[in-house]
């Protein structure tokens, strides 16, 4: 396939591999949920489908809300939208598309999931706009990907349970966290542009001083979670890992010293999110 595949550009421009971010997490609440409910392949394909849709129409909207804005910043004018890769209608029929996806597979899932998808949707989009009047932007962020293991839940469960919420605290935190850290290389256009951010508050040390606060919190919510449901050392070894990695993260980037963003976004924060799934297998399994 080319670089002009119509699939490798949809694909690009919702950045279908961020999906390691909160896929995991879901599938680690379903892993959790199934101690006490049935689990099966078709739940599990479902969740899949759902979580691919959701951040498939999360992104589509972004692109589409954000292209100005896109075209105008150095890093994002080769986006798909502002390049002219993708026209703005296709864009539009994907995220539309997504979203209808979305809502049919929930309902599948069961009727409360089906009930609530329309509430995901307003969150995970909404987010698109948030950045035009609240430097809490990101925490808004977090909270979008930290529906991810409730919806597992539910969709296992029928339920909300304790350790489901816990677990949507600490993606939240996380995402807030990283994201924090991704958006320094936007400081100067956010703040020339009007829009808000932490950086923009806070500026580049007050930034990084606030994400690794969240990424505390991070850590000590998932430290709570053998409180709630048992596990093994595999999950106390998955969990020691997490803590190195994430430490890591904010190591090796510095005021001034942003050349290793991409290293700290985009690897550091996989790692997090597949040693969790990998900690709560072994804890589960092993324990």
């Amino acid at each position: 396939m080319t670089a002009t595949n119509p699939i490798l550009i949809y694909g690009r421009m919702i950045k279908f591999s961020h999906s390691i971010f909160a896929m995991p997490f879901a599938l680690s609440a379903a892993v959790l949920a199934s101690r006490t409910d049935p689990v099966n392949a078709v739940h599990v394909a479902l969740i899949i489908g759902c979580m691919v849709t959701a951040r498939s129409c999360a992104m589509g909207v972004n692109r589409i809300v954000d292209r100005t804005f896109d075209a105008k910043n150095p890093r994002t004018a080769i986006r798909e939208l502002p390049s002219g890769q993708i026209s703005l209608n296709a864009a539009r029929g994907l995220a539309l598309s997504a979203a209808v996806t979305f809502v049919l597979l929930a309902r599948v899932l069961n009727p409360l999931c089906g009930a609530l998808s329309p509430v995901a949707l307003a969150i995970i989009c909404g987010y698109s706009y948030a950045k035009r009047f609240t430097a809490l932007v990101h925490l808004w962020l977090g909270v979008a990907l930290g529906i991810a293991p409730v919806a597992a839940w539910i969709a296992i469960t029928g339920t909300v349970a304790p350790v489901a919420l816990v677990l949507a605290g600490a993606v939240a935190t996380w995402v807030a966290g990283f994201d924090i850290l991704y958006s320094l290389q936007d400081e100067g256009f956010d703040r020339g542009e009007g829009l808000h951010s932490i950086p923009v508050a806070l500026g580049q040390r007050g930034a990084m001083v606030l994400s690794a606060l969240l990424h505390l919190v991070t850590v000590g919510l998932l430290a709570a979670v053998p409180a709630l449901v048992p596990l093994g050392w595999g999950y106390w070894a998955g969990f020691a890992l997490i803590s190195g990695v994430l430490a890591y993260e904010h190591a090796i980037i510095r005021p001034g010293d942003l050349s290793r963003i991409d290293k700290a976004f985009f690897d550091l924060n996989g790692y997090v999110s597949l040693l969790f799934f990998a900690g709560v297998c072994a804890g589960t399994w092993l324990g």
